[in-house]
């Protein structure tokens, strides 16, 4: 009797870890090429420092993410490049150039960690970059949503 009671025991709890895992379980991507693109934003102070959206582009494979770009853009739909930064032309203020060129250059980091990691879970924000960081989570969502079978 004491050992049908452990062997019943044992069973539940088997049956008990056997769905919590399946709740848990890993999404299911259709290989393909998927963009996702974030929110525009916008600071409450009405300063342009960090404004606008980043949309990035993911590839999958063997339904893992194989890789990915991803960039910024003003909220008119410039692309933040190596101009990002710079007032008609000009380095005005060298230390918002510097802050500005750090997140162009987040993006590709981000990107590699994304393709690097496989999932978005454990890629921290760069320091100096935070509000890309936002964006790519939110467009990185955005892809892998419509990538999911």
């Amino acid at each position: 009797m004491r050992n049908m009671k452990a062997i019943s025991l044992i069973c539940i709890s088997g049956l008990i870890a056997a769905s919590l895992t399946a709740c848990g379980s890993p999404k299911s991507y259709a290989d393909g090429t998927y963009e996702g693109k974030s929110s525009v934003f916008e600071n409450d102070d009405g300063s342009e420092d960090g404004n606008g959206y980043g949309v990035v582009t993911i590839t999958i494979k063997d339904g893992k993410i194989s890789d990915c770009t991803y960039q910024t853009f003003e909220p008119d739909g410039k692309l933040k490049d190596s101009e990002y930064g710079k007032k008609q032309g000009e380095i005005a203020n060298k230390d918002f150039y510097n802050k500005a060129q750090k997140a162009v250059a987040a993006c590709d980091e981000y990107a590699g960690m994304l393709v690097s990691n496989g999932q978005l879970e454990g890629i921290d924000a760069i320091s100096g970059a935070t509000i890309n960081y936002n964006e790519f989570c939110e467009a990185v969502d955005d892809a892998l949503s419509k990538a999911e079978q």
